[in-house]
C-alpha cells in the first residue's frame, strides 16, 4: 500500500507540469546517508513537492514536519509515509538528538529539512540541520523545489565544518526568492 501511494503521489505531482530532477546514485552515494536542506518553503505545496523528489530518489528518506499535523486520519498517513512528528514549541523536544541516534541506527537513512522552520518570511534559518549532520557524520545535500520552472533538485554536496555562519552562508546563497511559491514569504540574506 505504502509503495502505490508513493508512486501515484509521484505521478501526481508529475502530472501537474514538475519535473524530478533525480542525480544517479552511482554519482551521488551521500544520497543514500545525509541531511537534506530544502527551500524557500512558503506553502503547504512544498510538502507535496519535496516528499515526491524524496520519494524518487529511492532513499530511507524520513521528513520532519510540526506537530499539528499528526492528527486524525491525517498523522497515521503521514507516519506510513516517513513523516517525524516534530514538537517545535518545545525546546525540550531534542530533535537533533532523535535524529542523531536514528542516522547511528540505520545504515542507510536521509532526513529532509526546512531550516526556515516556517512558511512565514524569516531571516533567521535554524541551526538543527547542521547540527544533526555534524554530529551524525553526514553530509549536507541542498534541494530545491523552483516554482519558476517547475523543477525540483539538488545541488552540489557541502561537508560541513567547525564554522556554523560560513556553512550557513554557502547553503543559503543557492535559494533566491523567485524560487519561492511565494516570493515575498522568502527573506534573501546574502552575507
Amino acid at each position: 500500500m505504502e509503495k502505490f501511494i508513493k508512486k501515484l503521489w509521484i505521478w501526481l505531482v508529475k502530472l501537474r507540469g514538475w519535473k524530478l530532477i533525480i542525480p544517479d546514485k552511482k554519482d551521488r552515494p551521500e544520497l543514500d546517508r545525509c541531511v537534506f536542506v530544502v527551500a524557500p518553503h512558503t506553502s503547504a505545496d512544498d510538502f507535496l513537492f519535496g516528499a515526491a523528489f524524496l520519494w524518487s530518489c529511492s532513499v530511507n528518506g524520513k521528513v520532519f514536519i510540526k506537530k499539528e499535523f499528526f492528527f486524525w486520519p491525517l498523522g497515521p498517513f503521514l507516519r506510513m509515509l516517513g513523516c517525524v512528528s516534530i514538537d517545535r514549541g518545545n525546546r525540550r523536544n531534542d530533535m537533533v538528538g532523535t535524529a542523531v541516534r536514528a542516522f547511528k541506527k540505520e545504515e542507510f537513512l536521509s532526513i529532509a529539512i526546512t531550516p526556515e522552520a516556517t512558511r512565514k518570511p524569516t531571516k533567521k534559518w535554524k541551526r538543527g540541520f547542521w547540527e544533526i549532520a555534524r554530529q551524525a557524520d553526514v553530509p549536507i545535500v541542498p534541494a530545491y523545489w523552483d516554482f519558476r520552472t517547475k523543477t525540483i533538485g539538488v545541488f552540489d554536496t557541502i561537508i560541513p565544518t567547525d564554522d556554523f555562519a560560513a556553512d550557513l552562508r554557502k547553503v543559503r546563497s543557492l535559494y533566491c526568492a523567485e524560487m519561492a511559491k511565494h516570493p515575498e514569504g522568502y527573506i534573501d540574506v546574502k552575507d
